[in-house]
């Protein structure tokens, strides 16, 4: 699966599992993926080698909250419901041509 944001496209891994939930974007450098989380309205940085972008998502795919080159150590959470809210993480940057309200589509390989 991906996402083409601008000219730019992202793959994108999703977090289905409790490993892949707890892991996410942790200790990775040069990241040049995108990594979506179903049913989730909070992540965390700890443990971040880089800034990321983060992207909340409401049942549609539509954007309700974004948040550009998030640091380390960081904790969000949407106030949204959980079981309809996803979160998208970008690499830094990524995100700039997103805006609140947009539908995102994903499109598969």
């Amino acid at each position: 699966m991906y996402i083409k944001i601008g000219k730019n496209k992202y793959g994108v891994k999703i977090a289905n599992n409790f490993k892949s939930r707890l892991i996410g974007l942790m200790g990775k450098r040069n990241i040049d993926y995108a990594m979506l989380f179903p049913h989730c309205n909070s992540i965390h940085t700890f443990l971040m080698k880089e800034n990321i972008d983060v992207v909340g998502l409401d049942l549609n795919n539509e954007v309700i909250y974004k948040y550009e080159n998030l640091r380390k150590n960081q904790v969000i959470k949407i106030k949204h419901p959980q079981n309809k809210t996803s979160i998208l993480e970008l690499p830094n940057n990524a995100s700039k041509k997103i805006k609140i309200g947009q539908i995102l589509i994903f499109e598969e390989d």
